[in-house]
């Protein structure tokens, strides 16, 4: 694993839709390191998508790669390949400074483990936590009190929904939900966008609800693309305080890839 010399450091978060993209150019910062930098490309990236976004060559930097796309991530590392990069990671699940008690820790998303490191850094000291990620899928996971990845639950996106609604129906439109709607629809249109914003409201609030059943109150943080929509309603339903960490998965990517313990209660 790298260490504090692998600075400068991009953590890049390949998804099934976007890959995303953090520059860490400084020792970590306590609780959570931030990237000066961030960029989010589509999977069909030309090269001049990255023009201007490094101040430096691709070369000088440790590049971390956690992925869930194998075809996205072969791509991206022949291009760093192509570039002479010699520091390229491409991270697993026995990397990641995390007890996974789960039967088949390699089986699952390492966008959602790389949150649960970020996340145990945020976390107060023997307090459970839930994780909202809500990008092209959405998924709520728990953090047991010692700190374990425990699980959770994952459900369409926002956009996966809607393309689900439009291609498998004869008439129904495709919709792009971009603000909180009213709940009753006066239009076709506007009862798509109210189902499948209140929809997610609600299945995302019953998720929480039952994984936070137990005696310790839980903590609730909220990341993805998608969760600025969804923020202030969440806030409403949710169990416990919840915070926003925009770059949550990009964090735990860059704790993991620098050999930084991710527990506090280890720190």
């Amino acid at each position: 694993m790298a260490n504090s010399q692998s600075f400068p450091l991009v953590a890049v978060d390949v998804g099934n839709c976007r890959i995303k993209l953090g520059d860490f150019e400084h020792p970590l910062a306590e609780p959570l390191p931030h990237p000066v930098r961030a960029l989010a490309i589509d999977l069909d990236w030309a090269e001049g998508d990255f023009d201007g976004w490094l101040p430096h060559d691709p070369a000088k930097y440790t590049w971390s790669i956690a992925s869930v796309n194998r075809p996205a991530a072969k791509r991206l590392v022949q291009w760093l390949q192509a570039r002479k990069v010699p520091r390229i990671q491409l991270l697993t699940d026995a990397d990641l400074p995390l007890e996974i008690d789960l039967p088949r820790s390699d089986l699952v998303g390492l966008d959602r483990l790389a949150n649960a490191v970020a996340a145990n850094r945020l976390r107060s000291e023997n307090q459970p936590a839930i994780i909202i990620d809500i990008g092209s899928a959405i998924t709520v996971d728990l953090i047991a009190q010692n700190g374990a990845f425990v699980g959770g639950a994952i459900l369409p996106g926002l956009g996966m929904s809607a393309r689900a609604l439009h291609e498998l129906t004869d008439l129904l439109p495709l919709v792009d939900v971009t603000e909180r709607p009213e709940p009753l629809g006066k239009s076709t249109l506007a009862a798509i966008n109210s189902g499948l914003f209140w929809g997610t409201v609600g299945a995302v609030r019953e998720v929480m609800v039952r994984l936070a059943e137990g005696p310790t109150e839980v903590q609730v943080f909220l990341t993805g693309g998608g969760a600025p929509l969804f923020a202030v309603v969440l806030g409403e339903v949710s169990p416990g305080p919840i915070e926003f960490v925009p770059h949550l998965t990009l964090a735990g990517i860059a704790l993991t890839a620098l050999g930084t313990t991710a527990n506090k209660e280890s720190r």
